[in-house]
Formats: C-alpha cells, structure tokens, sequence
C-alpha cells in the first residue's frame, strides 16, 4: 500500500472502492457528458411540467446535480440533487430504473456529495413538494471525498442544535470549492458581486465610456503610494512590477484623443493582509476628459445609487447594524474641516514640526520618516474615517498627500480630491488631474526625495509618462473605486476574504 492511500481516511478508502466497484461493473464513473435540459428553479417555476396522475404524454425533464441527501424506504428513494440554482426531490423505484440502476449502484455504491442525472416526469407529492419521477438514472461523477455535512438535532428544550457545520473562516477560505457546495448563501454574494460589476459598467457603457486594457506587467509602477510586487523578465533580462494602480496609463488614453475610458483591474499592492486589505484586488478607473472632481462626485453618487437600486431595490442597504442611504446627494466635507471635527485641531498651514507635537498630544502612531502628507493621513484615518458610516465626500485634501492632482483653484496649499469613505472605510479616491507636465515632474522629484527619506511607498518618477503629459492631456476627473471594499458593503460582509472566492493565504 503506498504512502497516498495510508493517508486516506476510512469513509475516502471506501469511496475509492466503491469507484473500483463501479469500473469492474463496466459502469463509468466519470461519463464525459450529460444531456441537461431543465435547472432545478426551471422545474420547480414552470407548473406546466406537472403531470398529473394518469396522464398519457408526461413532459419529461433532464436534471443533474449534487446528491445532498437521501431516504432509502426498500425498493423506493427520495434524494435531493443540488444544482447551481438551487436543490430539488427525486424520486426514484427499482422498478423504472432497473435492478442494477437501483439495487447496486444507487443503494450501494452513491454517496452523498456524488454528481448524478436524471430524467424523469414532474409531479407533487402529498405534502405539495415539487419532484421528479426518475425514469433513467445515471452517476456522473464518483466523489472521493465526503461533504463536511452539517447535522441538526433538537435537545430537551425542542432547541435546533447543529453540528459539524463549515463555519471555520480559515479552512472556508482555503477550500472555497467545498464553502460553495455547502453553506448556500456564500454563492450568492458573489452572484451579487457579479451583478455590481455590470451595473456600473453598464452605467459608463450607456454614457460612452470606452472599456479598455492596460499592462499589467509594468516596468515603472506608478498612480498610487505602494509597495509594489517585482518579478523579473528573462529574455530581456530586466525586473517588472505588477502594476499597483492603471492611473498612469489610461492618462495616456486621455492623451491619445480618447474623452472617457474605463478599466475593471486586478492591481497588486505588497502590504499587509487585513479585514479590508488583500494584496491582490480589483478596482474600476475611469478618466473622462473636460470634467473636474466637483463632476465626478455627482457622477460617482449616482452610478452607487444606481447599484444599490439594482442589487436591492432601495438605495438603502443594510450592513451590520446600520442601514447605509445612498441617496444622493451626499455630504461634501473638506478634510481639514472633517479632522477639526473630530480632533478639534486645525491642521490646515501647520508645519511639519507642528504636525508632529499635534500627532504625539492624539497619541498617533509615526515614525521618523513620516512627512506632513503621512501624518496628516495617519490622523485622518485614525479620528476621521471611522466615525463616517454614510457615505461622504471628503474633499480638499492637501498637496503633499497628492503628486498626480491638479492645485486648488482657490484655496492654497491644497489640490481638488476627494475620497468617499463609506462604513469606516475609503472606497474611491478621484482627482482633477494634474495636466501640468512641469508641476508634475516637480512633485514627482519631491516624492523621490521622499523615497530616498526612507518612504517606500513614495512613488517613482515616469519619464514615459511625463513625455506624454508634455504631449498635451485636457482638463480631466479621474476615479478609483474598490470593487472588494464596495462588494463588502453591498453583500454585507465583515471581511475582504468573505468577497473574493481565493483570498491570500500562509500556504497550509
């Protein structure tokens, strides 16, 4: 016996001789193919399947799915198939399906967790529960494994009391396959996933905003303060960086003669892991010439709004213990305003020095190398961010926290951005972008100063970039939204991990 099979427990050695089983039979256990024509919603929805007893021309419907349980009476069985659309009863008799059909392969050699189909006639049982009568019965796929199947008891008191549930957050998210088969309502956050992102590009569609790729691979990263992942290219024998944002070269769109173009991108940031951060994520940015931040805040509010209309009905969603209006419009807070808010300092002019005393006296976490951009920041996120659970703007952030953002046209010191933060957290930074190549390149240079400060995550100097900018961009607003961040709210999720169907893990 090799070292494989002495690893396998006692319920998978037995299912891997009942497969044995089966083959020696001349059954296969693994046919490539099944002739599916109803889903199990489709059969239940459509009363016109039903037959009645005695009828002479019964429609016959062919189903497959996961076999998730079953009761045996002798020469009879009810089993439930489980499908992508949800589970439905079977009925199945030695008599119409054969002796061996039943007998042997049904009875003795399916367990639970096995794919199988089944073609048969529709009715209701007394109790008024769609079926099907099984006519053939065919196993498609012989499991090796067993499902971690819950059980539910009652105790003294008539409490339901369930055991071996899925519910280990860590082994659901190693095994997301197994999550799906087995706690149904994980399959639909992701459909609603799904359907948040073709609303919204549904929404840029429908106002003319071209869908577009852009490298992934790039050998400059850039459009956000990051750590990036670097991997190395052996023809050319030079590092590349998976790219932390798209920003920079869909400018080059805007550049290029496109007004609006949009990407759904996979962006890789070398960070910690967090409830709301995984080093890969996806985010949607949108650059559309001729408009500013003030217009793209009215447009961000609506395609939200429009998004929670769609998945819930209602603008309103509930998230935990808040129900989140996204009516628009929302609340349009400066920053500095938002922080004296809720600090009751105001950091607007402050120098570094004094940035620094305000950050000990709030007991802000820093280190030596932060500048006034990271201080600033770190204040925010610590007094600021939280306390906002509808969603707001926060506008008017200062230059040093932003290098590709064009200068206020009114106020000094500070450039036209704003963040939305919703239930604690950012979920889209936008801009009026910076068109100045020669302001561009100065705080680029600056952020380079940075880096050689010590600040890892200051970003690098594009020269590529800046040619282009020298080429000539229009006035632009451009957005990041995060798709996960936003999934979570939508879906009403605690963590990234419960919104992406592989999180990052410590191999096991």
């Amino acid at each position: 016996m090799s070292n494989q099979e002495l690893s396998h427990s006692e319920q998978e050695q037995i299912r891997r001789e009942k497969r044995a089983q089966l083959i020696e039979m001349g059954v296969n256990p693994y046919p490539p193919e099944f002739n599916q024509t109803h889903s199990s919603s489709e059969v239940i929805s459509d009363e016109s399947l039903i037959s009645e007893e005695g009828d002479a021309n019964k429609a016959l419907v062919s189903i497959a799915g996961r076999v998730m349980a079953r009761r045996i009476m002798g020469k009879a069985a009810f089993f439930h198939i489980q499908d992508s659309q949800g589970t439905l009863q079977v009925y199945i008799r030695r008599d119409d399906v054969g002796v061996e059909a039943y007998n042997t392969v049904f009875k003795k050699l399916v367990d639970i967790g096995d794919i199988v189909g089944v073609t048969g006639f529709v009715f209701k049982t007394r109790t008024g529960e769609t079926t099907v009568h099984a006519e053939q019965f065919q196993l498609l796929t012989k499991t090796l494994r067993p499902l971690p199947t819950p059980k539910e008891v009652e105790n003294e008191q008539g409490e339901k009391i369930t055991y071996d549930a899925f519910s280990d957050k860590e082994l659901r998210y190693r095994q997301r396959y197994v999550d799906l088969i087995v706690n149904p309502e994980v399959k639909k956050t992701f459909i609603l996933r799904t359907k948040m992102v073709q609303s919204m590009r549904n929404f840029m569609n429908e106002r003319g905003y071209l869908e577009v790729e852009t490298p992934i691979l790039q050998p400059i990263y850039g459009g956000a303060s990051a750590r990036p992942f670097v991997t190395h290219h052996n023809t050319l024998d030079m590092d590349l960086y998976l790219r932390i944002a798209n920003e920079l070269y869909l400018k080059r769109l805007i550049v290029g003669g496109f007004d609006g173009v949009y990407e759904f991108s996979k962006d890789f940031r070398n960070e910690g892991l967090s409830r709301f951060h995984n080093p890969e994520f996806t985010q949607v940015e949108l650059y559309v010439a001729y408009k500013d931040y003030e217009w793209m805040m009215d447009f961000t509010e609506k395609m939200i709004e429009n998004v929670a209309k769609e998945l819930h009905g209602s603008p309103k969603v509930t998230v935990g213990e808040h129900i989140i209006d996204f009516s628009s419009p929302w609340p349009r807070i400066p920053m500095f305003d938002a922080i004296e808010q809720y600090t009751g300092h105001q950091l607007y002019g402050k120098n570094l020095g004094e940035l620094k005393n305000i950050a000990k006296e709030l007991h802000v976490e820093m280190d030596e190398s932060f500048g006034v951009a990271k201080i600033i920041d770190e204040i925010f996120g610590t007094y600021v961010e939280p306390k906002l659970i509808q969603p707001t703007f926060i506008t008017d952030y200062p230059v040093e926290m932003s290098p590709l953002t064009k200068k206020h046209r009114s106020k000094e010191g500070l450039v036209e951005r704003f963040e939305c933060i919703c239930n604690g957290k950012e979920i889209a930074n936008a801009y009026t972008e910076l068109n100045d190549p020669v302001d561009q390149r100065e705080r680029l240079e600056a952020q380079a100063s940075l880096r050689a400060g010590g600040d890892h995550e200051a970003m690098a100097i594009d020269e590529d970039f800046l040619r282009a900018l020298e080429y000539g961009m229009p006035p632009t607003a451009g957005i990041g939204i995060g798709i996960d961040r936003l999934s979570m709210i939508m879906t009403n999720s605690e963590s990234i991990r419960d919104v992406l169907f592989f999180p990052q893990m410590k191999p096991e």
